[in-house]
C-alpha cells in the first residue's frame, strides 16, 4: 500500500510534467529571452518567494552565481530571502508584506528583472515585491500556479507569467524547480553557445 502511494506521487509528478511541457514552453523561453537581456545589459536578477518557493529562489541564485552544468563567469543575482537581519528588521519595523519589496526598491535598478515565485499567486509580500518593482521599472518573471491567483491582474505586458496547470501545492513546486532548471540551460545556451560533447 505505502509504495504503491510512493509510485503514485511519481507518476502524478511525470504526468503534470507532460502535459505542461507543451503549455509553458513559450512562456519560458519569453522569461529566457527577458533574463539574457537583463544580465547582458549589466543588470542582475532578484529573486522572492516563501516556504518552498523561498528555497526556490535561493537555488535559482545559486545556479546564477556559480554556476548550473557548465563553466562560465557568474551571473548577477540575488535571493532576497535569506538575509536574516532585514527581513526580521522589516518585518518588525513595517509589517511581513513589506520584507520583498523594502529590498527590491533598495537593490533594483530599471532593466533589472524579479522573478517572484508564488504557487497559489496570491502571495502579499511577493504581490508587493512586483509592484516595487514595477515602480523601479523592472521586469518580472513570475512563477505561478492554479490560475495565476492575484498575479495574473499584477503583471504588466511586458512581464511574463509561468502559470502550472494543477491545484496541488507539492505538484507546482516540482514543475517550478523545472522550470528553474529549464531557465538556467536556456540562459547559458543563449550566452555561450551549443556545448561542444565532441
Amino acid at each position: 500500500m505505502l509504495e504503491q502511494r510512493i509510485q503514485q506521487q511519481f507518476f502524478d509528478s511525470a504526468d503534470l510534467k507532460y502535459a505542461a511541457a507543451e503549455l509553458l514552453a513559450r512562456p519560458i523561453a519569453n522569461a529566457v529571452q527577458a533574463l539574457v537581456g537583463c544580465i547582458t545589459a549589466g543588470g542582475k536578477v532578484l529573486v522572492c518567494g516563501n516556504g518552498g518557493s523561498a528555497g526556490d529562489a535561493q537555488h535559482f541564485a545559486a545556479e546564477f552565481v556559480g554556476r548550473f552544468e557548465r563553466e562560465r563567469p557568474g551571473l548577477a543575482a540575488v535571493a532576497l530571502t535569506t538575509d536574516t537581519s532585514i527581513l526580521t528588521a522589516i518585518g518588525n519595523d513595517y509589517d511581513f508584506n513589506s520584507i520583498f519589496s523594502k529590498q527590491v526598491q533598495a537593490l533594483g535598478a530599471p532593466g533589472d528583472v524579479l522573478l517572484a515565485i508564488t504557487t497559489s499567486g496570491n502571495s502579499g509580500n511577493v504581490l508587493a515585491a512586483v509592484d516595487a518593482a514595477h515602480a523601479r521599472d523592472m521586469t518580472v518573471v513570475a512563477l505561478t500556479g492554479r490560475d495565476g491567483g492575484r498575479m495574473r491582474e499584477a503583471l504588466g505586458e511586458t512581464d511574463v507569467h509561468v502559470c502550472v496547470p494543477h491545484e496541488r501545492t507539492a505538484r507546482i513546486q516540482e514543475v517550478h524547480l523545472l522550470v528553474i532548471h529549464c531557465l538556467c540551460d536556456a540562459v547559458d545556451l543563449l550566452l555561450l553557445g551549443e556545448q561542444d560533447n565532441s
